[in-house]
């Protein structure tokens, strides 16, 4: 047996196969874990594949079998490339904030070129329906986009309608909440203005706490929110809204305030204000430019499939007992 034939082996198939679900699984289990534990057992299947195909007469012969492992053997290619290429992240950015590249989750293949970081929007508010029970329905995003040139215009995404930029899509997502909105008058003279976005609301309902280091100091601010009544109703059809009326709590060491929109806090360092409340929208960000192509050479595939077995059929005379002709 050459070597072209042990290549093209079914033993070699099953080997793939095998080292191709142990990578999965481990892809799939270990956080971090690199994209070639898929794309190396992909590669190798196409190889096998491959030589198959060009090997075998049988694929000469028949042209429809042959598109359609040639078909799988792009399939395989694509996948494995889609995992080596591919890019996700998520995005956090408050109400009249701006992404500026910066992302708080990211999961690059080895040989993603990147391309992101010049991408500009910003987050203009979102609505969003709630069925009884709180259950989360339809979320509406509007955005204002701006292109290299400056140029702004506006879009309005959701979980299943992304913005669509350089190949890169941007979905919200299930992670949103409020934001405590603060002003930092320095010593010096400077002002900062700082937005401390809350774990997700309603699935850290009873959590709505984080921390801020005042810009220019090493001094850590705990702040809460308190809220006089839920803004959520689990009895009927609501929409996600600030709530009527809140307190914010702040500590600083042993100190602690409890603050309203324009309320300061005289510090050392500084005067701190509270602005007011605002929200967050999470983003999911993703881009894998083999889809397109997965989706033609699976089309591909199931027509050569199809045209296979229409001439394997349509060459088998049919001979129905019992009929007559008139």
């Amino acid at each position: 047996m050459n070597r072209a034939s042990i290549l093209g082996s079914l033993r070699i198939t099953l080997g793939g196969m095998a080292a191709l679900a142990l990578g999965v699984s481990y892809f799939s289990i270990v956080e971090g874990a690199s994209a070639l534990w898929v794309a190396v057992p992909l590669i190798a299947l196409s190889a096998n594949l491959g030589v198959s195909v060009a090997t075998h007469p049988t694929f000469r012969r028949q042209v429809p079998l042959m598109v359609f492992h040639l078909a799988l053997l792009a399939i395989v290619l694509l996948a494995a490339t889609g995992r080596l290429t591919s890019f996700k992240g998520q995005a956090e950015l408050a109400e009249g904030e701006v992404f500026d590249g910066k992302l708080v989750a990211t999961q690059a293949g080895p040989l993603h070129a990147g391309g992101f970081e010049h991408i500009r929007f910003m987050n203009d508010g979102f609505s969003i329906r709630y069925a009884p029970g709180i259950k989360r329905a339809e979320t509406r995003n509007p955005v204002t986009v701006f292109d290299s040139r400056g140029a702004a215009s506006s879009r309005v995404i959701g979980d299943t309608e992304p913005l669509l930029v350089d190949g890169y899509r941007f979905y919200t997502s299930s992670n949103k909440g409020f934001s405590l909105v603060f002003r930092w008058f320095r010593s010096g003279g400077a002002v900062d203005r700082g937005v401390v976005n809350l774990p997700p609301y309603p699935m850290h309902e009873h959590r709505q706490a984080n921390d801020w280091i005042l810009p220019g100091t090493d001094t850590r601010l705990w702040t809460m929110l308190q809220m006089d009544t839920p803004p959520l109703d689990p009895g009927r059809e609501t929409m996600f809204r600030k709530p009527d009326s809140h307190t914010v709590v702040a500590r600083i060491g042993e100190a602690r305030w409890e603050l309203r929109p324009g309320d300061r806090i005289a510090l050392s360092e500084g005067v701190l204000e509270y602005e007011g409340l605002s929200t967050w929208m999470g983003y999911r960000v993703f881009h894998d430019w083999t889809i397109p192509w997965l989706l033609a050479a699976c089309l591909t595939a199931v027509m050569a499939l199809g045209w296979h077995f229409w001439r394997k059929f349509a060459s088998t005379p049919w001979n129905v007992e019992g009929e007559t002709h008139g």
